[in-house]
């Protein structure tokens, strides 16, 4: 009996998928935070930039490898690199970036539960429920355990529901819901004296801010926004409709990418500035802002008590878009693993989803228990793995795959692609364009 591939079932639920996967803590709170850091509007543009020449190209290789295998990533690299010692080395990859998606889940989890349990302070607070606020402002294993587990649930019971009734129906819902959340925060952000001041830093660019560091920067930024890396792009592309046109659909992920990323900015960065105006620091004494962290969990939570009642309305919403936009990134990365097992024939999707969360559960129980010996240690690892992984899927997409299987592919969903400008340079674009830039990356990363 053959299997049928599960397919996306419409164009809309696929780019909020997508658009899931590539929107995470990364776009929504660290682009902004990164841009303010890095001379705001100078920032934005060199990323917008920086998405087009490196995100784009990189992101249509993952889409491409993806439908043309009809398999997740391990046995996608695997049939690229044909038989021999070159299958073995593409297989080898693909374990390497499902291990890098399982290994990123453990920190992501933790991080999404704070955000869960800073979502409910302020009802807790609001409900005079002295035990349960008490419980969920206390940072320690007692609180991230429960709520690390929940981020895990909830994730694992949208990946055990399937493509269609799980990552893409809850995608449908999840990701409007964030873009108005993130739109009605703006709107009252921008009535608070002081957010005007951060709207210029960020629409203004100063040109002279643009430097060798920043542009590295941004090129991390962009690369990472998209999830490259991890496989999860060249498993939503397996279940793209074959007729789907690639460099449109790839193009349209790209841009709703770009545009969250641009939303978020909006929001963060004018933010900080009414925090200032509110007598909170935001920079240190040293002039720089705030690392990411203590601006995510201290000042604005300090600002929004400033505010008053409508402080506690307004950090609910906040923290409750975070936590939203982290389990979107939680579902691609979950079914990575998942998938892989699937696809080797080990077990259903159900034990497989199951299965994978325990395993994620163990490990995030023991960087909890060792917080301060690994956690830090655990992100570094999977961030600087991200760019080597997506820099060796260029490789085999660019020199194993071969330039008519792309061709073919490309023309199931746009028969004249070979008469266009995309065509004329993408393919060797992959070939030597995208694998050095990512590695530049890694290298400015280590040093």
């Amino acid at each position: 009996m053959i299997k049928i591939r599960s397919e996306f079932a419409s164009r809309f639920g696929f780019l909020m998928a997508a658009a899931g996967a590539a929107v995470g803590l990364g776009n929504v709170w660290g682009f902004p935070s990164m841009a303010a850091n890095n001379g705001g509007g100078a920032f934005l543009l060199v990323y917008l930039v920086m998405s087009l020449v490196l995100a784009y190209p990189a992101l249509m290789a993952e889409l491409t490898l993806g439908r043309y295998a009809q398999s997740g990533v391990v046995n996608a690299l695997a049939e690229a690199g044909g038989t021999g010692t070159r299958r073995r080395i593409g297989k080898t990859i693909g374990f390497y970036s499902v291990f890098i998606a399982a290994i990123g889940l453990t920190f992501y989890s933790i991080v999404t539960g704070w955000l869960i349990s800073q979502t409910w302070q302020p009802v807790a607070r609001v409900l005079e429920l002295d035990s349960a606020y008490a419980w969920l402002t206390h940072s320690g294993i007692v609180r991230d355990l429960p709520s690390s587990i929940l981020a895990i649930v909830l994730s694992a019971a949208v990946v055990i529901a399937g493509v269609n009734k799980g990552i893409e129906r809850w995608s449908k819902r999840l990701m409007p819901m964030l873009v108005l959340m993130m739109l009605g925060l703006i709107m009252i952000i921008m009535t608070y004296p002081g957010a005007l001041d951060g709207l210029k830093l960020y629409l203004i660019p100063d040109l002279t801010k643009i430097t060798p560091k920043l542009m590295l920067d941004a090129m991390g930024q962009a690369f990472f926004s998209m999830s490259i890396g991890i496989g999860a792009m060249v498993i939503y592309g397996s279940y793209l409709n074959r007729s789907a046109n690639l460099p449109i659909t790839g193009a349209q992920v790209m841009f709703i990418d770009m545009g969250i990323a641009f939303i978020a900015g909006l929001l963060i960065i004018p933010a900080m500035f009414v925090a200032q105006n509110l007598g909170v620091n935001i920079y240190k004494a040293s002039g720089e802002l705030e690392s990411s962290a203590t601006l995510l969990f201290n000042v604005m939570p300090s600002m929004f008590g400033h505010m008053g009642g409508m402080g506690l309305f307004l950090e609910f919403l906040f923290f409750g878009l975070l936590s939203i936009a982290a389990l979107t990134s939680m579902f691609p990365a979950l079914e990575v693993p998942v998938s892989a097992l699937e696809e080797a024939g080990v077990m259903q999707r159900r034990p497989a989803t199951l299965v994978v969360a325990a395993l994620i559960l163990i490990v995030t129980t023991i960087i909890i228990l060792n917080f301060d010996a690994i956690f830090g240690t655990v992100i570094s690892f999977t961030i600087n793995s991200m760019p080597l992984i997506g820099a060796m899927t260029c490789l085999f997409v660019g020199w194993m795959l071969s330039r008519n299987a792309k061709l073919e592919e490309l023309r199931k969903g746009y028969p004249e692609i070979q008469h266009t400008l995309f065509w004329k340079i993408w393919p060797w674009y992959i070939r030597f364009v995208c694998p050095a830039l990512p590695l530049i990356v890694l290298i400015r990363s280590l040093t």
